[in-house]
């Protein structure tokens, strides 16, 4: 008998021996915090039988995820077109300040995204003098489109991303092609987000 076999049965008769336990003794209670310490006793043992196995409230981020988040944002207009790695008149192109991450964490790349994004937010909400200190990303996106600072678009696809950015900042598994991604969006993402800004302080300067 192989140990996928063996494991198999034995996995069988702990659950008939569970089941006659429950007929002797039906008044026996198991909570569900004794279900799950069962339960996660149990998964190493399963590994050969399944190829993977996901527990409720894992979060996974895909690469194709963060294709899509991509997409999104280029369609509204901020991904800066710039942000190439040579420049078309043959000058020296601009370093990238995201190459280096690429050999980071996809989690903390993801992360240090995350915080760039809301410190140039903050600064654009800044040049409008709207408080920052005490709010939010959500709240800094949604005040700054009231503001017509933002579109509606660029609100959405801004706040859909920052979701996404959130989950990897908080432990969910990360494909590990994310940090290349960070790498490669990130900086035409923060240069639109930096002409935002750039653009408000002249728009600032003139009245």
């Amino acid at each position: 008998m192989t140990r996928a076999k063996k494991l198999q049965s034995s996995i069988t008769l702990s659950a008939v021996i569970v089941a006659i336990v429950h007929l002797l003794w039906p008044n026996l209670k198991i909570d569900a915090v004794t279900v799950a310490l069962i339960t996660i006793a149990t998964l190493p043992w399963l590994a050969p039988l399944f190829k993977s196995i996901e527990l409720p409230g894992v979060v996974k981020i895909e690469f194709q995820e963060l294709e899509q988040a991509k997409q999104e944002v280029e369609s509204a207009g901020l991904l800066a077109k710039a942000s190439v790695s040579t420049s078309l008149n043959g000058a020296t192109p601009q370093p990238n300040p995201f190459a280096m991450i690429q050999t980071l964490d996809p989690n903390l790349a993801l992360a240090g995204l995350r915080i760039e994004i809301e410190r140039r937010l903050a600064a654009l909400a800044r040049n409008h003098r709207i408080e920052t200190s005490r709010y939010g990303i959500g709240w800094l996106l949604s005040t700054l489109r009231h503001r017509n600072v933002l579109t509606q678009e660029e609100e959405f696809v801004l706040e859909r991303l920052t979701k996404l950015l959130n989950a990897a900042v908080h432990g969910a598994e990360v494909d590990p092609r994310g940090a290349a991604w960070a790498a490669q969006v990130g900086p035409a993402l923060l240069e639109a987000l930096d002409q935002k800004i750039a653009k408000n302080e002249s728009l600032e300067g003139g009245d």
